[in-house]
This record gives structure tokens, sequence and C-alpha cells, in this order.
């Protein structure tokens, strides 16, 4: 089985990339592959310009995986010691509690920690080598809101020191909210590449939420309708033409009401560009 097919990717200095595909589409694939955790049978995997098993591009990475793991008997300040022993210009312990929002947690056991803070330390974790590239592997899964946005504000941070991220992740909105380019794979292949906003115009779809009376059939209908969904006369259309659309519901439905047309929305595109190469 072919795990990527003719992939291309390119991650410019300064930028935040995600990869973004179903499970199974190749994006753990890709990211082994730029660990130097995996060899591909062709074509090439460069970081920096050098093979990614090189120790010289190791160096030059931090890595926080989904299936990362640490002892929970550890203090968070020994964790911190520990990972930036492997590196030979580290950050200093107290640069990394800063940087990753652990201040007040240094003498914590990570096995006593909430969900949000162990996120945080295994970002610390990734941090300890002053990394130029940062690849994140699901980094907010399981987290609730305010843990999720805490971290994108780390994240953030190191991006505006100078650093570029590679970011996977199943919450669309993470992505729009973070990053400076989107690529989606789907079977091994990419199949879009751009700005968010570049993605979202690229399917050429509106959406349309409204208070109606008109069953979801109907609303399936009218003419421009692509999809529609929700419940209780709360319905959000996707359409082809917003104000065709709007001007056909109108006429369908005489006491509609709460009327906002939108853009579409990343879950539009990304559902989209998958659905369309199955």
């Amino acid at each position: 089985m072919t795990a990527l097919d003719g992939f291309d990717l390119t991650i410019k200095q300064g930028q935040v990339l995600a990869l973004l595909g179903r499970n199974g589409a190749g994006k753990t694939t890709a990211t082994r592959l730029l660990l130097g955790l995996a060899t591909p049978d062709e074509g090439l995997a460069r970081v920096f310009g050098n093979d990614p098993r090189r120790r010289a591009s190791r160096q030059r990475m931090g890595a926080m995986l989904q299936t990362g793991r640490v002892p929970e008997t550890l203090k968070v300040k020994e964790h911190i010691a520990l990972f930036a022993s492997y590196y030979p210009k580290p950050m200093t312990v107290a640069a990394v509690v800063r940087a990753a929002g652990l201040e007040g947690l240094e003498d914590r056991l990570f096995g006593k920690l909430s969900g949000g803070q162990k996120q945080r330390v295994l970002f610390a974790l990734a941090l300890c080598g002053q990394p130029d590239l940062l690849l994140l592997d699901e980094p907010t899964a399981g987290l609730d809101v305010e843990s999720r946005r805490a971290l994108w504000t780390h994240i953030r941070g190191f991006v505006a020191g100078g650093g570029t991220v590679l970011l996977t992740t199943h919450y669309l909105e993470e992505a729009d909210a973070l990053v400076s380019r989107i690529a989606v794979v789907d079977r091994g292949r990419l199949v879009a590449e751009g700005t968010p906003a570049e993605i979202k115009r690229s399917i050429g779809m509106k959406r349309i939420s409204c208070s109606t009376s008109l069953s979801r059939e109907r609303l399936m209908e009218l003419e421009g309708v692509i999809s529609a969904a929700g419940e209780w006369r709360q319905m959000v259309l996707g359409v082809t033409d917003g104000d065709r659309a709007a001007r056909a519901l109108l006429a369908a439905d005489p006491e509609l009401s709460n009327l906002e047309i939108q853009g579409a929305a990343l879950e539009d595109a990304f559902l989209a560009m998958t659905e369309s190469v199955q």
C-alpha cells in the first residue's frame, strides 16, 4: 500500500503550515519522514536541505507527537532539564517555562497535572533545543476550549520569534485560526494547498444561516442549494450563489428570518475536497 504518492510539499521559514486529511490520508507518514523516523521508497525528504536522519537536522527540530509519553513521577522542571541535556545549545529551564506558560508548575509532578497542563509540558519539551522547526501532531487533542486557546498563544509566540511549524490537526477551526498555509492530503496525494482564505474560496460555496419553516427536503429543491443541515427551524445551507439562494428562500418562505450569508467555512472546503476524490 502506498502511503504517499507524488507528494511534494515545501514549508517556508516563519510559516505555520497545517497538514489536513482524514485518518489514514498520509499525515503521520509525512511527519515521520521529516523526523527521520521513516525513509521514502522513492523521492527525497529534506529538512533545511539535509537528510532528516542526520544529527545536525534533528538538532534543529522539535516534535510534539500524539503518541508521546513521559514518566509521571518526574517534576516539570526535571523533565525540561532532562530534555535540554540532549541538545548542544539548549534553552534554559526558566526560558522554556516562560515560553510554554508553565510558571508556578515547575515543582509539580507530571502525573498530577491537568490535561491542558500536560500538553503544555509536552510543548515545552519540544522547545528545549531551541528548534527552528516544530512538528506538532494533534497538539490540542482532547483539550477544552480555554486550554486549546492558551496553547495557541504559545505556538504564536514561537512563530513570532522566527520559528516554523508543521501542524497536523482534526480541529479545522484551529487550522483556520493559527496557520499561514494549509495543505490538504487525501489517500497519500496532495489535493490542495493555499492560505485558509484561498482554500475556502476554491470551492465556490457560500453559507446561509436562517430560521425557516421549510423542511430540509424542500430547501434542497431550491436553486443553488447543495447542502442543508440543522434542526428545529434553524438551518445552515451550502449554496453556490448566496444572493440567488437568498431570493429563492424569501420567495418560498415569507416567514423567513435571521438570514445571514457568509463565506464557506474551512470544514466545507475540506469535506468538498476530500469527498471529491473518494
